[in-house]
């Protein structure tokens, strides 16, 4: 089994972690019992956040009895102020039914908080830290400059990134360089928001980086048991597998919506990480729900759009949201009239 150190922190976990924002969609005992089975499988690495709804408290429910040196639990706040910070710490801390959190991270991080910056927030982890209520400071980031900039700060000892064999040599380059730094590497949406369909290359591409460790999204057994399989018989890149992932990111090359959210609300109610990328989810992740009255419904208040911008100006991937929309629901159309078949 292949084991993932993460830089200075020194935990040291096997290759597959566990990203606990989808177990949010499922039903307590649902979550509990996929959470069980990836501990007895060996998954020990669980990220969470404070913004995933229920998520740290299925996390506490599923091990707030297990051994609490036996498992690692990274989560974020989303805080801006220093009384917010403490307000999610503490609560995320309950939540878990731990007294410590290994890696507490700035969530979505649209800035890197520096000691002496004003804000206050990096002395709060400072403190935090000094504490004991957080062992690790990471942060997370969609845009690449502040990733960068977080690197290289040397403030930080993980980076969590959006990282997959779509990712482009930019993105490749801030792994090297979290290594280089001897600072851990956490691979969020190793599956490009779904956009990735199969498990295998995805493994693969992942594998070939011995200071990345790749969070999966699993809300289903049946997901989680694909990822344990790979624990010990990993798949390996071979020339076939190298060729299937170029005519991937052939045919994903442009402009498409991850489906992080991060544009929302919308002020008119659309459900942009779903509707802008319905053409792609159509044909990459087919299914009838995707067709419902409902989802047709959702589809149709696109025609509402104001044009105000405000998701373009949120989004990370700095996409031109009100475009995209426009074309994903003129696809829509087409494929509910039957002139385009998926």
């Amino acid at each position: 089994m292949k084991k993932i150190t993460l830089g200075s922190t020194g935990i040291t976990v096997a290759q597959n972690a566990f990203g606990a924002l989808p177990i949010q969609r499922v039903d307590k005992e649902t979550a509990v019992k996929i959470l069980r089975r990836a501990y007895d499988g060996g998954i020990y690495f669980y990220d969470t956040a404070r913004g995933y709804s229920d998520s740290e408290e299925k996390l506490g429910m599923a091990f707030g009895d297990y051994p609490r040196d036996s498992f690692y639990i990274a989560t974020k706040t989303m805080a801006k102020t220093p009384e917010e910070f403490w307000k999610h710490l503490n609560t995320s801390l309950e939540l878990l039914k731990t007294d410590y959190i290994d890696i507490y991270q700035f969530h979505c991080a649209g800035q890197v908080y520096r000691p002496g910056d004003g804000t206050g927030m990096y002395e709060c982890m400072l403190e935090a830290k000094e504490q004991g209520k957080i062992r690790h400071i990471g942060i997370t980031a969609h845009l690449i400059q502040v990733a960068l900039e977080a690197v290289d700060s040397g403030l930080y000892e993980t980076i969590q990134f959006p990282f997959s064999y779509l990712s482009s040599d930019k993105e490749i380059e801030l792994v090297n360089r979290a290594k280089a730094n001897n600072m851990g590497f956490i691979a969020m949406k190793g599956l490009a928001g779904g956009l990735i369909n199969k498990s295998k290359p995805a493994m693969a591409f992942m594998s070939q980086f011995d200071n990345v460790l790749p969070i999966w999204g699993i809300q289903k057994m049946s997901e989680l048991e694909e990822w344990l399989a790979f624990m010990d018989d990993t798949p390996q890149l071979d020339d076939e597998m190298r060729e299937f992932i170029e005519n991937e990111k052939k045919e994903l090359a442009g402009d498409f919506c991850r489906g992080c959210g991060y544009c929302m609300p919308c002020p008119v109610g659309i459900m942009i990480n779903q509707c802008a990328r319905m053409s792609l989810m159509l044909r990459r992740a087919p299914s009838k729900n995707w067709l419902t009255p409902e989802m047709q419904a959702e589809m149709k208040k696109i025609e509402n759009c104001l044009h105000c911008n405000q998701c373009s100006s949120k989004c990370p991937y700095q996409l031109d949201t009100p475009s995209l929309l426009a074309k994903n629901y003129e696809d829509y159309k087409r494929v509910l009239a039957g002139e385009v078949t998926v």
